[in-house]
């Protein structure tokens, strides 16, 4: 990995510093260093603020939540930063100042290969649920330039908490999130017009972000589902599900019965979003 992280008490508040490692060529093909991204040999809670020590025999702040952008999966696409955000909650009977939170994927935390993100902002803006619970709030910021394929799927949550009366508590998987390369769906029907009764070919292709390649490639055998919406109406019906073909293509034929829209609808998985086509008028004589 090419950042190795460690968390400092810095004025009371947490703040995160990244001590850069010479970039080493990888098996997973990465060769760059990157200021948010890091591996983590993960220290104790002590080391993790500079300036703090905390008894091994006191109790220590307790995460109970950790949330990223709502609880709704994270999508990134091929060019664009994309800023979520990081709301978690510890607790801990003195009350609790501050917490830095930071996201990571791989088999495990003191794993060369996993990756994270570590919190944008060097303070988190904090609210007092009571005097014992705290909810803090921040960003992570996910550039796909530092990001490959195999990185989409299960993230997990990780923070580190100082309480008021200066323990800390630390955790490297508080809660899980979902990264998801964007996805996009077109359809085409025709010919256009068409005859009642004929044959009506609709196309249109599935593609997701590729972060290996900066680009839009083609997801392959996955079901996608033809719906059909007649003019008039609001509500898309499916008529039949299609299998992508080999590059992400799909195409099937239907008979033409009446004016509409028709368009191709992706369910989504754990790695790719759901997504709908633009729905394609077909004037049908």
């Amino acid at each position: 990995m090419r950042i190795r992280a460690t968390v400092a008490a810095v004025s009371g508040a947490l703040a995160l510093s990244a001590l850069v490692v010479p970039a080493a060529q990888a098996d997973d093909g990465r060769s760059w260093s990157n200021d948010h991204h890091f591996s983590v040999s993960k220290p104790s809670g002590a080391e993790r603020f500079s300036g703090t020590t905390a008894a091994a025999a006191e109790e220590l702040p307790v995460f109970t939540k950790a949330v990223v952008n709502g609880g709704k999966p994270v999508v990134v696409g091929t060019k664009s930063k994309q800023t979520y955000s990081l709301a978690i909650t510890a607790t801990h009977p003195s009350g609790v100042s501050d917490i830095f939170g930071y996201v990571w994927t791989g088999a495990s935390i003191d794993d060369e290969y996993s990756y994270g993100i570590n919190q944008n902002e060097e303070t988190s803006s904090c609210t007092a649920v009571n005097a014992t619970t705290t909810t803090c709030k921040m960003t992570v910021t996910f550039d796909p330039a530092y990001l490959i394929n195999s990185d989409s799927g299960t993230w997990k949550v990780g923070a580190a908490a100082l309480a008021n009366d200066g323990e800390i508590g630390d955790s490297e998987y508080i809660s899980k999130t979902y990264l998801q390369r964007f996805s996009k769906l077109t359809a085409n029907a025709g010919p256009e017009p068409v005859a009642k009764g004929k044959a009506l070919t609709v196309t249109g292709a599935l593609t997701r972000a590729n972060w290996n390649t900066g680009t839009y490639m083609g997801y392959t055998n996955q079901p996608v589902k033809l719906q059909f919406r007649k003019a008039g109406t609001s509500t898309y019906t499916t008529v039949k599900t299609v299998t992508s073909s080999s590059t992400g293509t799909l195409k099937t034929s239907v008979t033409a019965s009446a004016d509409g829209y028709w368009r191709y609808s992706f369910a989504g998985t754990s790695t790719t979003p759901a997504v709908s086509a633009a729905g394609d008028y077909v004037d049908v004589r």
